[in-house]
């Protein structure tokens, strides 16, 4: 990311918005000059302004917006970016179809990225898998996954995004979950064939890297001709 980027951090009271302002702060070659919530107390936190989500008009200029928000509330930043002619950056859950459809219409005007998981190494696993699944027609393709207790969707977002990447190889994947303990997140896809398999493993244990990779992206992206992107697109 180059220092002359500068960010929105959209949902930034929730717990990715609030370690993207923590790393940016850290020392991340981030220049934030806006954080939205819902509602907003302090004007100013640690040098960076506080807007509430109905005061987005009055932003500052940005070169990419970072997204981590609610459904209800994604449409909104959306069109501020397309108005505005930023990036957006975004790994906001629970989209409708009509949202999807916003993106892709909005991709004819800006960079846009949506992404279930913005860790790099599951950006690279998607990849390995995808190539696993051209190489070995037949196999059989099984996703395991493991999560916290209190994750309540099964199969994750991650899963069913490494099982879409398994298809545009030409496997069909099975899903199997595991909800336990304080587990961040572990992806297990297993190609199996008669005498021999295969097993291409991610294991998460910090969530600072999906805030990590989030801007990491914001920054490749910011300046980007329009269209969808991948995470892996900007590695």
């Amino acid at each position: 990311m180059t220092e002359t980027a500068k960010l929105l951090i959209h949902g930034a009271s929730g717990r990715m918005g609030q370690a993207l302002l923590r790393l940016c702060a850290e020392g991340g070659n981030c220049t934030v000059v806006g954080a939205v919530s819902r509602k907003v107390g302090q004007r100013v936190i640690d040098g960076v302004p506080q807007f509430a989500s109905n005061e987005l008009a009055g932003v500052p200029a940005f070169d990419a917006a970072v997204d981590f928000s609610l459904a209800e509330a994604f449409d909104p930043i959306l069109a501020l970016c397309a108005e505005r002619g930023a990036a957006l950056v975004s790994g906001t859950t629970g989209l409708s179809e009509a949202q999807r459809a916003a993106i892709a219409e909005a991709s004819a005007r800006i960079p846009v990225l949506w992404a279930a998981n913005f860790s790099l190494g599951v950006a690279v696993l998607s990849e390995l898998v995808e190539r696993a699944a051209a190489a070995l027609p037949g196999w059989d393709c099984d996703i395991v996954e493991a999560h916290h207790a209190g994750k309540k969707d099964a199969p994750s977002g991650t899963a069913l995004a490494l099982g879409e990447a398994a298809g545009q190889g030409g496997a069909l994947a099975r899903y199997a979950s595991l909800r336990a303990g304080d587990i961040v997140g572990e992806h297990l896809i297993q190609f199996a064939g008669i005498g021999e398999r295969i097993e291409l493993v991610h294991r998460a244990t910090n969530r600072d890297i999906f805030a990590r990779g989030a801007l990491h992206a914001a920054g490749r992206l910011s300046g980007r001709a329009p269209g969808v992107y991948r995470l892996r697109d900007l590695l």
